[in-house]
This record gives structure tokens, C-alpha cells and sequence, in this order.
């Protein structure tokens, strides 16, 4: 097993990056990058292709926790901070370069937007997203972090973001962790409060999507809305 200074200069990841097109560098090298060094017995080479193996995809990886990545020989809290922090900073770039193009007009477009997000999470989260006249994404709030309950959500703190940001319409979104979309009695619920709550602020409701794995249930499509 080579370790990092028994390879060739021309070799290593950062000279590589240095030397040919970002496009033509390869995962584990942009990954190595990020975690600079490796273990006392393997390479960071050796190490960022063993994390990548660990993981089924790339969205995978994107919505592994600190614990997950821990779990890997190698890989301590350092590593894992500093592999999850430019893992995020991508998905802000991302949101921040093409939030001012999207168009969020049908239930399928809107899934297509949050699933890499929602889709993996071990949690419910409450997402919501404000749209402004043109029905353009203009901000995409975390609201709420657990199981969905009347109690516990409160339609002002929904309907908060929507008025510092004007916007015009909303939608909510949120995951179910088992991949099954169909709604519990507690999303009918929710939904009916929120909807309610909007019809009295006059910002409309569009839809309130659930997401399961490679599946989503519209309360729009199905009439309840």
C-alpha cells in the first residue's frame, strides 16, 4: 500500500488539481483534498476510496451524519466536520446560483427540488418554501425537526417567513424516514390547520408534498387542497 509521499508528485491529487481541468479530477482525489491527510497505517487516497465504498451514492454520502462517517477507521470528528462543511457549502452554492430560476409550478418539479434533501433523512423535517408573484422560489426554510403534530406546529412561525420574505404563495414539504408517503392522520391535520391559517393571511397554500423514497404523495393531486 503506497502512502501519499511515495507517490509521484505528478501523481498526487492537489498537483493533479493544479495541473488539468477540475472536471477531469476524480472523487476520491477531490475527496482526499478535503481530507488532507490519512491514517497511520493508509493513505488519504487509500482512505477517501474506502469512504466512498462505504457509501451506496454520492447523495448518500451528502446526507451521512457526523456519527455515520465516524464509523469508518479513519475517519474522527476533525474529518468528519470538515468533509460535511464542504459537502454544505456545495448545496448553498447550488440553492444560492439557480434559486432565482426556479419554478416550482407543478408537484413532480417540486419533489424533483426537495428529494436529494429530504429523501435520506433519518428525521421528519418540516420544510417550506416561499414563492414570490411569479412563483419563483425566493427562500426554503427548515421549520420544524420531528414527528408532525398539531401540537407542535405552529402556522406562525410558517407563515412568519412568508411575510419578511412578501412572499405571495407557499408550499410545504416534509419527509417520512420509512419511504412511505402516504399521510398519518396527524399530515391530514396539519395541513388543514396551515391551510386555514393561509386563507386568513391571504398567501395561498399550493401544495404540501410528502416525500418517500423515489415516491411522493401531493395533497393537491389527490384533491385535498
Amino acid at each position: 500500500m503506497l502512502m501519499i509521499k511515495e507517490i509521484p508528485n505528478n501523481e498526487r491529487p492537489r498537483e493533479r488539481f493544479l495541473k488539468y481541468p477540475i472536471e477531469s479530477i476524480q472523487t476520491f482525489e477531490l475527496l482526499a483534498i478535503i481530507l488532507r491527510t490519512g491514517s497511520k497505517n493508509e493513505s488519504v487516497i487509500e482512505l477517501s476510496k474506502k469512504l466512498l465504498y462505504s457509501f451506496e451514492s454520492l447523495k448518500a454520502l451528502g446526507n451521512a451524519s457526523i456519527s455515520d462517517l465516524k464509523k469508518l477507521k479513519g475517519i474522527g470528528d476533525s474529518k468528519a466536520i470538515e468533509l460535511l462543511s464542504a459537502i454544505e457549502l456545495g448545496k448553498r452554492v447550488y440553492t444560492e446560483t439557480f434559486r432565482s430560476n426556479i419554478k416550482l409550478h407543478s408537484p413532480e418539479k417540486i419533489y424533483e427540488y426537495v428529494r436529494d434533501s429530504l429523501e435520506m433523512k433519518t428525521q421528519e423535517h418540516l420544510v417550506g418554501l416561499y414563492l414570490n408573484t411569479k412563483g419563483e422560489l425566493i427562500k426554503k426554510e427548515i421549520l420544524f425537526i420531528g414527528s408532525l403534530n398539531s401540537s407542535l406546529i405552529h402556522p406562525r412561525e410558517i407563515f412568519k417567513h412568508a411575510v419578511v420574505n412578501s412572499s405571495a404563495s407557499i408550499i410545504i414539504c416534509h419527509n417520512h424516514p420509512s419511504g412511505d408517503p402516504t399521510p398519518s392522520s396527524h399530515d391530514i391535520k396539519v395541513t388543514k390547520i396551515i391551510h386555514e391559517n393561509s386563507l386568513m393571511m391571504d398567501i395561498e397554500l399550493i401544495d404540501h408534498i410528502i416525500i418517500g423514497r423515489d415516491k411522493y404523495f401531493s395533497f393537491k393531486e389527490k384533491g385535498l387542497l
